[in-house]
């Protein structure tokens, strides 16, 4: 019997497919979200809170003295070393190292950043919660798993200009989240902490310029860059991203240093680093927060922001562009498409979560909100984004699975 015939490998292909495309991780974090929804809402959630918020130590023997204080300031400043490194390879000789690919996404992804914040203050301050205004960044971000994710359960539907220009923008989106929070997210700076961790990106930079090709000295530097800025009062994710931009694009030997880093660091960040953080960081107590904690301002505010100002800036920067002549829309792509992906860049899960947790550090109730705000506000860009695709797409490569084509094979 061929597998065309065999009704089991009929049921399981979709999900098969699923999970070997470049869906897998998205779809990874979708589960870890509802794995720590669970958690947080089952008896086991007192275990929960107190596995990643019990004390391991005195805060004076070390600053970092939590589990989920080394999730977020230490395993995720891997996560923004490989966003970094993926930046500079980018940048040097990828689809932002020309002026003219890189007009659309700049473009797009500074008004699906700008547009979002506004619209989240506008809520805010229409309810008269200026204390919330702190919070403006939270829905400004994009995650790119969880958006590529929804994007690959479409197969080959969806144009391959489109899915270039998404990961465009979201890595452009990344470079301003980054930015945003070494500008407006670090306080108390300490100098001479600061002014050792210059003179240790100094050395890397010099390192690179000397085109040194072994990892270990870099690896060393960077740790030492990371506890330097640990203690800064800047948050210590942004030498991950430093330290990044210091590696080689080859090196002595001229072999591809960055890129071969970034190609054996990748999987680590997508499906262990981000999924650890995400099950840290997405656990919400439902009961605790009730119907009005739900549907209070922070949560609306985030919820809108991403949603609304998300699809809103980040379509209207391509039509006005598009009509202008400034850039040209994604080839191949009708609005009709464009405009689902822009609602889809609406999914901001993992930066926005992090970003939140610096935004209301001390504040665990504003902290909970956010996570609702940012829950609801994914996954509605998510359903919405994915549901308009699905309708409007209509690209013939997409008539039949490849991984049934393989089997039958």
């Amino acid at each position: 019997m061929t597998d065309r015939q065999n009704p089991i490998r009929l049921v399981f292909a979709p999900v098969r497919a699923l999970f070997v495309s470049d869906a897998s991780a998205g779809i990874l974090l979708i589960l870890v979200a509802l794995a720590a929804m669970i958690a947080a809402n089952s008896p086991l959630a007192n275990e929960y809170h107190h596995l990643f918020h019990g004390e391991l130590f005195s805060a004076e023997a070390f600053k970092l003295n939590t589990l989920h204080l080394w999730i977020n300031d230490g395993l995720m400043a891997i996560f923004f070393f490989v966003v970094g490194l993926e930046v500079k390879r980018e940048w040097i000789e990828g689809q932002l190292s020309d002026n003219d690919q890189r007009k659309m996404p700049v473009l797009a992804a500074a008004a699906g950043m700008i547009l979002p914040a506004l619209v989240y203050l506008f809520f805010v301050n229409a309810e008269g919660a200026q204390d919330l205004t702190r919070g403006w960044a939270i829905p400004a971000a994009t995650d790119i798993a969880f958006a590529m994710g929804v994007l690959g359960l479409l197969g080959n539907r969806v144009p391959a200009s489109l899915r270039l220009f998404l990961l465009t923008v979201a890595i452009v989106d990344d470079i301003g989240a980054v930015l945003v929070i070494a500008l407006f997210y670090t306080a108390n700076l300490k100098f001479t902490w600061l002014v050792a961790a210059v003179i240790v990106t100094g050395i890397m930079m010099a390192m690179n310029r000397a085109r040194v090709s072994a990892y270990t000295p870099f690896i060393l530097m960077a740790l030492l860059l990371w506890f330097l800025v640990l203690n800064s009062g800047v948050h210590a994710t942004i030498a991950g991203v430093v330290a990044a931009l210091t590696i080689p694009m080859v090196g002595k030997d001229d072999d591809t240093m960055l890129e071969h880093l970034e190609h054996n660091l990748a999987p680590w960040s997508a499906y262990l680093i981000v999924p650890v953080f995400g099950f840290a960081n997405a656990g919400v107590e439902l009961g605790a927060l009730g119907l009005a904690g739900i549907l209070a301002p922070l949560p609306l505010a985030i919820a809108a922001g991403l949603f609304v100002g998300k699809q809103v800036g980040i379509f209207s920067a391509i039509w006005i562009a598009d009509k202008v002549g400034f850039a040209p829309r994604p080839e191949g792509a009708n609005w009709a498409e464009i405009w689902g992906v822009s609602i889809l860049c609406g999914i901001g899960f993992t930066m926005s979560l992090f970003i939140s947790s610096l935004a209301f550090a001390g504040n665990s109730l504003l902290i909970e909100e956010a996570k609702i705000g940012i829950l609801m506000g994914s996954l509605i860009s998510a359903v919405v984004g994915y549901t308009i695709l699905r309708m409007t797409t209509d690209h013939p490569d997409d008539q039949r699975s490849p991984y049934l084509e393989e089997d039958e094979r």
